[in-house]
């Protein structure tokens, strides 16, 4: 699933081929995706002019010239945002095509159909954006926050941390590269770490996710940003996906459980 460097790429890659591009036509190609598509209310943005490109937690908001209009769209699992010419042909799952007034289309491809697009009032509460956490890249988040929030919690850190109550953004490749970053086991009791351990392990979210930024995100089959290209932080990845290999940092070999239904890649020497 894109997390949240796969989101921040797609927003930037946005930013120039769409800001001040006037929406002329709109095509849906199928009636649902996780949800059922309201089709009259995307064909009503005909005519809009999309202004920016925002992003909140996994959620891109493209706001439009009329300030109570704006999509709300989300990867799901496989999903990416394309631009492409209106003359090339849609692919099978290129779902819903934004024609432009340059001649080129915004297309939303989804082979598992599991995201979302729909249109929102950007200055009223929604059901989908109500209950986030901080941003992970904020000022807000930081070691104390972490430390606050999982007092009497005894749910394992990888768990809390992917909580998107908690924070928001941060899925199993980055987690599970942030606490090796910072020697915490995924599967210690989050109300057992102590705070000079969570400001360690805040500042290795922080940096983990700007080198993925970085690096256009991570491409492990299906993502890539607006311009066809993949993401190449994977060639990065000290212990996401290298179960049974050799702890970049001791020698011994990385092992790998089930956590909070997940798999959970560590090093039992270095990650306590």
């Amino acid at each position: 699933m894109p997390e949240l460097p796969e989101v921040e790429t797609t927003r930037r890659g946005l930013l120039p081929l769409v800001c001040g591009k006037r929406i002329d036509r709109v095509r849906v190609r199928t009636a649902k995706l996780r949800e059922t598509l309201d089709v009259p209310a995307l064909e009503g943005l005909a005519g809009r002019t999309m202004t920016a490109v925002c992003r909140r937690a996994k959620y891109l908001i493209v706001e439009s010239d009329r300030s109570d209009r704006a999509l709300l769209i989300h990867l799901g699992m496989s999903g990416s945002m394309r631009v492409d010419g209106a003359d090339l042909p849609p692919r099978k799952h290129d779902h819903i095509l934004l024609g432009l007034d340059d001649g080129r289309e915004l297309r939303f491809h989804d082979p598992r159909r599991f995201g979302h697009f729909s249109v929102i009032d950007p200055h009223l509460p929604h059901r989908l954006l109500d209950h986030l956490g901080v941003e992970p890249l904020s000022a807000g988040f930081d070691g104390d926050l972490l430390y606050r929030g999982s007092r009497g919690r005894k749910r394992a850190v990888k768990a809390f941390l992917m909580d998107q109550e908690t924070v928001v953004g941060v899925g199993n490749i980055y987690a599970s590269e942030a606490l090796f970053a910072s020697g915490i086991h995924p599967g210690t009791e989050a109300g057992r770490i102590g705070r000079a351990r969570y400001r360690r392990l805040a500042e290795a979210v922080k940096a983990v996710l700007q080198r993925a930024i970085a690096c256009g995100g991570t491409t492990l089959r299906d993502f890539v940003d607006p311009r066809g290209n993949g993401g190449y932080f994977r060639q990065t990845l000290q212990v996401y996906g290298k179960a049974g290999r050799p702890c970049p940092r001791c020698g011994g070999r990385l092992e790998r459980r089930i956590i909070g239904a997940r798999h959970s890649v560590y090093c039992p020497n270095c990650q306590k």
